[in-house]
């Protein structure tokens, strides 16, 4: 037997409860689902949680153009950022962006020069797997990123479909 619940009225009434303690009247919504399978009572049952996936993925400052999100390999999603400024700058930035919004990174190749550069990072978040990879030349950067749910067999990020 497969159930799904959905636990926005939860978290509804828990904002408001909240909003009400601290005095505040506005409150903003967000949907999980929580997949919960099993057979009849005694059995084992396991219990998985939709991630939120775009909200995982942060617009890089001096962002010019956004592409995506489009689905990726085992339930991913892919999206492409065309960015004002030199290469190793937006890709250190962006790195600084993503640990800021609790993402734990591995660098897995950075280097520049002669005008160009770029940086792949890997990272965490709760269960969510990503991948961030820019480079570019001059002042314009290429950025694609992906994140799933957990970490997928294949991780090549937008090269996936």
């Amino acid at each position: 037997m497969i159930r799904t619940v959905h636990v926005r009225s939860a978290a509804l009434m828990a904002t408001g409860l909240l909003a009400v303690a601290c005095g505040n009247s506005s409150t903003s919504t967000s949907t999980s689902t929580v997949t919960v399978t099993g057979a009849t009572s005694g059995s084992p049952t396991s219990t998985t949680a939709t991630v939120d996936l775009p909200s995982l993925l942060p617009v890089p400052a001096g962002n010019q153009r956004a592409d995506g999100p489009d689905p990726v390999g085992e339930n991913g999603i892919h999206k492409h950022f065309l960015v004002n400024g030199a290469p190793t700058d937006v890709m250190n930035a962006y790195k600084t962006t993503l640990e800021g919004g609790g993402w734990s990174l591995t660098v897995q190749n950075s280097g520049g020069g002669g005008g160009g550069g770029g940086a792949t990072y890997t990272g965490t978040n709760g269960t969510a797997y990503g991948v961030f990879s820019g480079g570019g030349y001059g002042s314009t950067t290429d950025i694609d990123a992906c994140v799933w749910p957990a970490k997928p067999a294949d991780t090549n990020c937008g090269q996936q479909n």
